[in-house]
């Protein structure tokens, strides 16, 4: 049977580790569609879990990567076919079934998802689970009533994957957007991608009275803490939340003033177990009128396997910016 290679990671004692090795497609754990790997992507749930940082991985062996698109080559499914193109973000995928950083990839087929026309798998990649986060942020938040004449959105963490895609997108919608981050070298491509404020938050200026000065439209928020706190007191009258991230911290408290008086909506945002229509639907978006234009700009860096434990480490020390692409073949 032909080998391919695969980023698995072992415990090793107390100790998480990683290594790249030849697979059999027996190895890796049961599916009804193989896929040959074209790319993946980086996230930071990725560096958390091959690294042992967080506790991501739900047993070992397990091979990384919650990302991954490429070509069909068999599938026990009758909705899938050889030679089409496809892609797996999330569901578990790198988690607690053998994930994207390997050559082959062999998934439960209610996982895979139909690349739409109009993207190709590395664009798929270039969004990945940090793409169809953002789409689904914007998705709810659109389903829950926000439209351009709210007000400003706010977008945290935005020099990030999630942050600077979402970015993109509300611009391409017609928001006015407001990008804050604490890195100022990535302003001026902030400001690139249609930002009318760039900001760090300290500029944002978020007071801590149970109800401010109604600023924002919305938000789509991947720091949580005390930032998430003052947007929310700083929502307009019906305005909508996205949280999606826990960058500054997981825990935050408030009143309950923003919500009973003006309304304010937060919006939960979990895209590893959203439902598969929803999923659909918003790659269908992502591949049209949501697509962030200049897609290949986002690409900060382009690695194989061999490189990833570096794009990891970098990850965990807030080096990155933007999308790491992984090239698998």
């Amino acid at each position: 049977m032909a080998t391919f290679k695969a980023l698995r990671v072992y415990r090793d004692g107390e100790s998480v580790k990683n290594r790249i090795e030849f697979m059999e497609l027996d190895d890796l754990d049961e599916g009804e569609v193989v896929i040959r790997s074209a790319y993946s992507s980086v996230n930071y749930k990725d560096a958390l879990g091959a690294t042992g940082a967080g506790r991501i991985l739900k047993r070992f062996p397990m091979v990384a990567g919650i990302d991954v698109s490429g070509t069909v080559v068999s599938s026990k499914s009758d909705r899938f076919q050889e030679g089409q193109k496809v892609l797996v973000t999330g569901c578990g995928l790198g988690e607690n079934h053998d994930g994207g950083y390997s050559e082959m990839v062999r998934v439960p087929a209610p996982w895979v998802v139909p690349i739409p026309d109009g993207l190709t798998p590395r664009e798929a990649m270039i969004l990945g689970t940090a793409g169809f986060t953002a789409g689904l942020c914007v998705h709810r938040l659109e389903q829950n009533g926000l439209k351009p004449d709210k007000g400003p959105v706010v977008v945290t963490g935005a020099s990030g994957g999630v942050g600077s895609l979402a970015v993109s997108m509300l611009v391409t919608r017609g928001y006015e957007v407001i990008a804050v981050s604490g890195k100022k070298e990535q302003h001026d491509r902030l400001k690139e991608l249609g930002a009318e404020q760039v900001l760090t938050v300290e500029e944002l200026e978020l007071g801590k009275n149970p109800l401010e000065t109604a600023r924002f439209g919305g938000a789509i928020d991947n720091v949580g803490g005390a930032v998430l706190e003052g947007l929310i007191r700083h929502t307009n009258l019906w305005g909508s939340i996205a949280s999606v991230g826990l960058a500054m911290d997981f825990k935050f408290s408030n009143t309950v003033m923003p919500f009973i008086l003006r309304g304010v909506s937060l919006l939960g945002i979990s895209s590893t177990n959203c439902p598969y229509d929803l999923r659909c639907e918003v790659w269908k978006s992502l591949s049209g009128d949501l697509k962030p234009k200049a897609l290949e700009s986002f690409v900060a860096k382009e690695t194989n396997l061999e490189g990833l434990n570096k794009v990891f480490n970098d990850m965990l020390e807030r080096k990155t910016v933007s999308r790491t692409l992984v090239k698998l073949s």
